[in-house]
């Protein structure tokens, strides 16, 4: 049986994308990040754990002079998120103050 060149193209098209499904797969990382917040005597803070082992325990605003908690639960955990994007995708867990006024965190 002869195959013509678009039928062969075809298939090695196919293969590849099959290889590179199987190959990001592999590579992927099984572990899961999990955030919390909890209250501190000035706020709130937030944790960040993997397997049950501490990662991140944050008990004021990173990136800021002062030494202030999070004014609320939820803005604990729109950093903890952050740091955890950034985790996740291998980047330095640091944040700024930029990033924390597009978060619309209360500084």
């Amino acid at each position: 049986m002869m195959i013509n060149k678009k039928q062969f193209f075809s298939y090695i098209l196919k293969n590849i994308i099959v290889l590179a499904f199987l190959f990001s797969a592999s590579c992927t990382k099984r572990e899961t990040l999990k955030t919390a917040s909890f209250q501190t005597h000035l706020g709130w803070g937030y944790t960040i754990a993997s397997k049950e082992k501490l990662l991140i325990k944050q008990t004021v605003i990173p990136a800021i002079s002062n030494i202030k908690s999070f004014e609320t639960e939820a803005d604990a955990l729109k950093v903890a998120n952050l740091v955890k994007q950034k985790l996740q995708q291998n980047l330095s867990p640091t944040v700024t103050k930029n990033e924390l006024i597009l978060l619309k965190i209360k500084l």
